[in-house]
């Protein structure tokens, strides 16, 4: 039996990491940078895996901010970065899958690209909307926060949002909106060279720590 990537890292074990991350105080964006990217790379590359991340990471967030030694409002705005900044990769992860699907010419229809490029210009409308759920269920405390950082992102934008944008400029397909979802092998790809990435990461934060 295959198993589920959630269950590889269930919600409940992002949600402590990134409360544990903003309660620490120090390095929270890279703190949570690293801890959504992980999460990213053992989901399946899709919206539904992307906005499960999301989610908990932000739950974990609002949970840990109070305590922050950071102080909250600071605690949440390099948490939110942190998290802009992980899904900025997912999207660089896509681009580059989408570049190689066409590079290699394996055949992808014009429906595949229109459905991946979709999928893609909705992350930071994902990102964004379920940061607004999670404020609107959050205690009275965290709630006017939480509602600020989305609005703050909403009027804005995100990082994440500017490098859809340039993903967008490359790859120029008429009635991409009409889709929204990946298909399975830009999802097989994409995931991949996000592991990849994430690797990559780690061992350039290694190589720091030993140096």
């Amino acid at each position: 039996m295959v198993e589920n990537p959630a269950q590889q890292y269930p919600d409940e074990t992002i949600r402590q990491a990134a409360s544990e991350s903003v309660r620490a105080g120090d390095d929270i964006r890279q703190r949570v940078h690293d801890l959504m990217l992980e999460a990213l790379k053992a989901r399946r590359f899709d919206r539904q895996g992307i906005r499960e991340v999301v989610r908990a990471v932000s739950e974990g967030v609002a949970l840990g901010a109070p305590a922050s030694r950071a102080g909250m409002r600071h605690a949440l705005g390099e948490a939110f970065r942190g998290m802009d900044e992980a899904l900025t990769r997912s999207v660089q992860a896509g681009h580059e899958a989408l570049r190689q699907l066409v590079a290699t010419g394996r055949g992808i229809s014009d429906n595949e690209l229109k459905q991946a490029l979709a999928g893609l210009r909705k992350i930071e409308e994902d990102f964004v909307a379920t940061l607004s759920q999670v404020a609107d269920s959050a205690n009275e405390r965290m709630r006017p926060e939480l509602r600020e950082l989305v609005s703050r992102a909403t009027h804005a934008g995100t990082e994440t949002g500017r490098q859809t944008a340039k993903l967008m400029a490359e790859f120029t397909f008429a009635g991409i909106e009409l889709a929204g979802e990946f298909g399975v092998r830009f999802a097989q790809l994409a995931g991949g060279v996000l592991a990849g990435m994430a690797d990559a990461l780690q061992k350039t934060e290694d190589g720091k720590k030993a140096s």
